[in-house]
């Protein structure tokens, strides 16, 4: 499932929602396709654009004896089943015999994509395929001893969606527009962007699912200035995302609605696929423990499906009855579970969505009584327990006109039609999640680019060395909303190397940033008097995970006045070893022209200075920073005598001093 990523519900509509229109698939201009893809962690779909509107593609593969409706058919399970080198099924044949081949058959890959093992260990141990650690450290998969890092995973069902879709419109599928869950990192959507790639695909942009919605609801074509709040909940990941949307001009006849983020927030790490757990938690905690590698296999690919289709009854009556034919790798089940019971444990989960939602409505310094409307998103919203909290807690009810398993891939093409120029009354306007910077002397945080800013940005500022003769600076690449490198996420280092040796803060290095429209950063760094330049696009090797997310979020709000002092100190320490440099060196330059007392004052004001730089270097934390500043500029006022000793000398050139 994606960020509202498909849960395994019946995908027929619920009361009060409509199907997503699909009529028959035709070819359209070649020239101008470009489909929208929704990339799931459960099931995927494709998507088109044309003067008829929005169609999702039917794309599935009935199987014998398969009792789907023919308006199930677009959804593709996202199951890919390898036997060693070879891609043997994708999609409903995949998902079918996964009990049957539960140790080469992957599944919620999507969990998985732009994130190190170790941030994974434990969604790891709940999946029936082996889950190592792969190149630079990414959760990869293991089958048959070939190891697929999710990328790689993720091309092979993207190349099954592109064969299909040339097939269902009868011309050849090369460009998309692919959606990831709002809250994905830079190392998540570049996974994304790499895995299009290698299926062969123009990924012509990344587009975040929220707003997505927005697309594909036509929100702003009604004539009235709206906010919408897009609550996103699938299989994998939960967003929440604060629109504006600003109707056309009615007397301009090219007039569009325009689309700007205000906030944005979530959990990479929520989704249904957490919900189904909760109902069966006892039975995977002894499904992993004893018994060899094949039987340990098969019992979490019995219970995965076991627990989903619980969680989807319980979503359509107040009690179910659990029976479990354990096939002698599982003990046998028989069990009433109750939709209260299910409620009551699954809260914290709930909860965790709408700390979200209070996260992104404050960021978008806006009261809840200013949300004109809640959108639903995602197979997971047709649980009664997520829609009775979104009434509650917004104080409406949720609108799901459209089907909330399409709607993503629906405005996934809408965007595709309008990047083509097939549709030119929309723009879009979407924002970076979390703040990036670069680590300054000290290890201090400069921010470049603030979390919320509007994409595509660019951002530009000046640096200098701190050191004499530096040949090569290092610069650090960062993502976080503290003020120190130590609490923010390193995400790339590279060097601007060969400059003409100079001394401390002369260099004039401009920094870059530069954030495309899928969100994704590019950092260039030249040196001005030099011409030297170097450049990188950051591509992390793994994302956030969603502890480190909820940590950075609510250490910048408890921290916040703590660490502007810790930089404000560390700021100040670099300033003043600079400024303590420069007066010693003019010191000995005329320090037989001073007076005694001048001089003496000058050395007691620099030894406190140096006393307060040393205790910041150390520990910057127990540095008074009103002191020290006040230290820093007594020096300043102390010194004058010494420059303007220095300054005649200089002019005069003959080293006497001035009369």
């Amino acid at each position: 499932m994606s960020g509202h990523e498909q849960d395994n519900f019946d995908a027929k509509p619920s009361p009060g929602e409509e199907s997503s229109p699909v009529e028959t698939d035709g070819p359209i201009d070649p020239v101008d396709l470009i489909v929208g893809i929704d990339l799931g962690t459960t099931n995927s779909l494709v998507a088109v654009a044309d003067a008829r509107g929005p169609r999702v593609l039917r794309l599935g593969e009935r199987l014998a004896g398969d009792d789907q409706e023919d308006d199930q058919e677009d959804l593709v399970p996202s199951v890919i089943r390898y036997a060693g080198e070879v891609v043997e099924a994708v999609g409903a044949a995949a998902a079918a015999d996964l009990k049957i081949h539960p140790t080469r058959t992957v599944f919620s890959v999507k969990r998985f994509m732009g994130r190190s093992y170790a941030d994974r260990r434990k969604e790891a141990s709940v999946v029936p395929y082996s889950v190592v650690e792969g190149p630079r450290g990414l959760a990869s998969v293991e089958i048959d001893g070939v190891i697929r890092t999710p990328q790689q995973i993720s091309a092979d069902l993207l190349s099954h969606l592109r064969d299909q879709a040339s097939a269902a419109l009868g011309q050849a599928v090369k460009r998309a527009v692919i959606t990831v869950p709002a809250y994905f990192d830079d190392g998540q959507r570049q996974a994304t962007r790499d895995a299009g790639r290698l299926a062969g695909l123009e990924v012509v942009r990344i587009l975040n699912e929220p707003t997505a919605a927005a697309l594909a609801y036509g929100i702003g074509s009604r004539g009235a200035a709206e906010t919408i709040v897009i609550y996103d909940l699938g299989g994998g990941t939960f967003d929440v995302t604060v629109l504006e949307v600003m109707p056309p001009d009615p007397d301009d006849a090219e007039g569009e609605s325009i689309f700007r983020v205000l906030a944005t927030s979530g959990d990479s790490h929520l989704g249904g696929d957490d919900f189904d757990r909760v109902l069966i938690r006892d039975l995977i905690d002894e499904a992993i423990a004893g018994g060899d590698g094949t039987d340990r296999a098969r019992r979490l690919a019995i219970l995965r499906e076991v627990g989903a289709r619980a969680k989807i009854a319980l979503s359509e009556a107040d009690a179910t009855r659990l029976v479990l034919d354990g096939s002698g790798v599982l003990p046998d089940v028989d069990r009433v579970l109750t939709r209260a019971a299910f409620e009551e444990a699954a809260r914290p989960l709930v909860d965790r969505t709408l700390d979200a939602c209070r996260r992104a409505v404050k960021d978008a310094g806006l009261e809840i009584s200013k949300i004109d409307r809640v959108v639903l998103v995602g197979g997971s919203t047709r649980m009664p327990m997520i829609r009775e909290a979104v009434e509650q807690w917004f104080g409406s009810p949720g609108y799901v006109a459209l089907d909330p398993d399409r709607v993503i891939a629906l405005g996934a093409a809408v965007q595709g039609s309008i990047l083509a120029g097939v549709r030119r009354d929309a723009l879009l306007l979407d924002v970076i999640p979390l703040s990036l910077g670069l680590e300054t002397a000290g290890g201090a945080v400069a921010k470049l680019v603030v979390r919320n800013t509007m994409v595509p940005t660019k951002a530009v500022e000046m640096f200098s060395t701190s050191v004499d003769g530096q040949v090569n600076v290092a610069l650090h690449v960062v993502q976080g909303e503290r003020e120190m490198v130590a609490d923010c996420r390193s995400l790339a280092r590279f060097e601007l190397r060969g400059l003409p040796p100079m001394p401390a803060g002369i260099p004039q290095i401009e920094v870059t940033f530069n954030v495309d429209a899928n969100g994704v950063l590019g950092v260039e760094a030249v040196e001005r008097r030099s011409g030297r330049r170097a450049r990188v696009q950051v591509v992390p090797s793994n994302g956030l995970t969603r502890e480190e997310v909820a940590q950075i979020e609510a250490d910048s709000y408890t921290h916040a006045r703590e660490d502007m002092l810790v930089h404000r100190v560390v700021d100040l320490a670099v300033n003043a070893a600079l400024d303590v440099k420069w007066i010693q060196e003019a010191l000995a330059r005329v320090r037989d022209v001073l007076p005694a007392s001048t001089t003496e004052s000058v050395e007691s004001h620099l030894a406190i200075v140096e006393e307060f730089i040393a205790s910041a270097r150390k520990d910057p934390r127990s540095v008074d920073a009103d002191a020290f500043h006040a230290a820093k500029e007594s020096l300043d006022k102390a010194s004058m005598p010494v420059h303007e000793a220095a300054i005649t000398r200089s002019l005069r050139g003959d080293g006497t001093e001035a009369s």
